[in-house]
């Protein structure tokens, strides 16, 4: 056991104490990938529940901000129904699991198992929303690469935009076990087979148009080999063009990789994904993104951690680095959906210390408990029926017992600041977003800044993602619904220095919703905040909504700036 000390700010009362840090010696077992695989068991998380529902409510915004609301630069439609492309139509499952970033002159969106390209307005092009490729399945990147990459077209792939780098990252997991590219499958013996290798362009496939699943269903799945491995799946381009060439790597699990949230950091791609639905057990991996932007072989290293909820590592936002060599910083929220623990009063966090020379050296600390004001999940947590609509019967799930994606890093001179997000029950019965900045200490621990919890009326605001602009101004987009609004999606923000805890910035509608969603309760999943390269000011944000008549669901894309103070 170590020891380490850690503060606590909850209200005005600043408490210093020790805690126990339940990380036990790593183990240096190897994956079949050549990756470090590591196991540690937190301490429990336990909330003070006689204080959740009174002072959860303290820090409610009950009101609209006083402020212009953010100004909506562009707006298009995404990926969804009726959406048509160079490739066509294609069929698209629920929930989304809608990803999207930004790149000097493109933007590329994700939806389930499809990706698309969008021009972006700029020196390229002169309007934004102009869709340049897709929908295509999103292991097209991976054409001519062998293996499961290749093989195995699957949901919940991600994108990112490296600002640093000025390279586009895809990343997607394979939900079945395969056969790996560095299996002879004549022989069975492993081969040695150089990852990367060249760098392939993207492949372009015909036009097509796809036949509409009954209620989006999913066709039934081959039955995977006994002797398969699931992994995941990287490419990296080769330049800030989307529509070039990849480096792609594959990297083998023994565990199933679920809803992986891949971040950038200078020292790493690190990306946090879970066991699965039934098990409290999430995993904590990080590639070699220095040897990736070369397209040179690169190791995979990871935790396995137990008994947490869902871990996010910090994304950086910006062109202004962390210190030298610091950590990842990784958070979660407390309680326990599987064991009935629904509220808590802490968010906490852990350091993701990593070493390509030395695995050994590679460790994660934590965990450190936050204070923050107590929050009850959002329907009790994650696949419930949490939010009404009109006109049916069926509510949509709010994914209320984790931080939602992104858990945004900025740097702006020496201050750096962590902004997160998750979906809450308010005081009257709607649902909120509860939104932090964290500061980050010398020692790379945090401290808490500001909290608050958006409700401003009765209606349900939920699975929010949030970003961080080059004035230090906070934007936040998010789901909007309740038993009188159909769902949609709406935007809020704040100026740096105004009240703490309060989105000083009006609302603004994205995408009002013309139809309730009936054939399921999965929604979305998550949304998608990214920041424009270009200016560093701009905050695209996408997420959900039906047409009028719709069976399934559109997605609307959106460009914000907060304004001047």
């Amino acid at each position: 056991m170590h020891m380490n000390k850690f503060f606590a700010l909850f209200g005005f009362a600043i408490l210093f104490s020790q805690v126990a840090v339940a990380q036990s010696t790593p183990s240096l077992a190897k994956l079949k990938s050549n990756a470090a695989v590591k196991h540690d068991e937190s301490t429990p998380m336990v909330a003070d529940k006689t204080f959740i529902k009174s002072m959860g409510a303290v820090v409610e915004q009950t009101y609209f901000g006083n402020k212009t609301a953010p100004i909506l630069m562009a707006s298009f439609e995404g990926l969804g129904e009726s959406f048509v492309g160079p490739q066509g139509t294609a069929t698209l499952r629920n929930p989304s699991d809608n990803s999207l970033a930004v790149g000097l002159d493109h933007i590329v969106q994700i939806v389930n198992s499809r990706m698309a390209i969008f021009s972006k307005k700029g020196k390229t092009f002169t309007a934004s929303g102009r869709p340049l490729y897709g929908p295509v399945e999103t292991r097209n990147v991976f054409r001519g690469f062998g293996g499961p990459c290749e093989n195995m077209n699957n949901g919940d792939a991600v994108v990112r935009y490296d600002q640093l780098a000025n390279r586009w990252l895809i990343v997607m997991p394979t939900f079945r076990k395969g056969i790996s590219r560095n299996i002879d499958t004549a022989t069975k013996q492993r081969i040695a087979q150089i990852q990367p290798g060249a760098a392939a362009q993207l492949f372009q496939p015909p036009l097509t148009k796809e036949i509409p699943l009954v209620n989006g269903q999913r066709p039934p799945m081959p039955t995977p080999p006994a002797d398969g491995k699931f992994c995941m799946c990287y490419a990296i381009s080769t330049s800030s063009d989307p529509m070039g060439s990849y480096y792609r790597y594959e990297f083998e699990r023994e565990l199933f990789p679920d809803y992986p949230r891949p971040t950038v950091w200078p020292d790493g791609y690190y990306t946090t994904t879970s066991t699965g639905d039934d098990v409290i057990e999430k995993h904590a991996y990080v590639v070699d993104r220095n040897k990736m932007l070369k397209g040179l072989d690169a190791k995979e290293q990871s935790f396995i951690i137990k008994d947490v909820n869902f871990i996010i590592n910090a994304d950086l936002d910006g062109q202004q680095l962390p210190p030298v060599g610091a950590p990842s910083i990784m958070m979660a929220t407390g309680g326990s959906q599987l064991k009935n623990v629904l509220e808590d009063d802490g968010i906490y966090m852990w350091n993701y210390h990593v070493d390509w020379n030395n695995f050994s050296k590679t460790k994660i600390e934590g965990p450190i408990k936050i204070a923050v004001a107590p929050y009850h999940y959002l329907g009790g947590g994650q696949l419930t029926k949490a939010v009404p609509q009109p006109e049916t019967d069926q509510h949509l799930d709010a994914q209320g017992d984790k931080l939602m994606a992104r858990l945004v890093y900025r740097k702006i001179g020496n201050r750096e600041s962590i902004v997160g997000v998750h979906s809450v029950t308010t005081a009257v019965g709607g649902g909120g977003v509860r939104w932090y900045e964290f500061l980050v200490n010398k020692n790379r621990t945090v401290k808490l800044h500001q909290q608050g919890t958006y409700a401003p009326d009765s209606n349900f605001r939920w699975m929010a993602s949030a970003a961080i602009d080059k004035k230090g101004n906070i934007g936040i987009g998010y789901s909007f619904g309740g038993k009188n609004d159909f769902p949609g999606q709406r935007f809020a923000g704040r100026h740096f220095g105004d009240p703490l805890g309060k989105l000083t910035l009006n609302e603004v509608v994205l995408v009002q919703g013309e139809a309730a969603q009936t054939n399921t309760l999965r929604w979305e999943d998550y949304t998608q905040t990214a920041m424009d390269p270009s200016d560093d000011e701009t905050i695209w944000y996408v997420g959900d909504y039906l047409k009028k008549g719709a069976k399934n669901y559109s997605s609307r894309i959106g460009a914000f700036k907060l304004g001047k103070k």
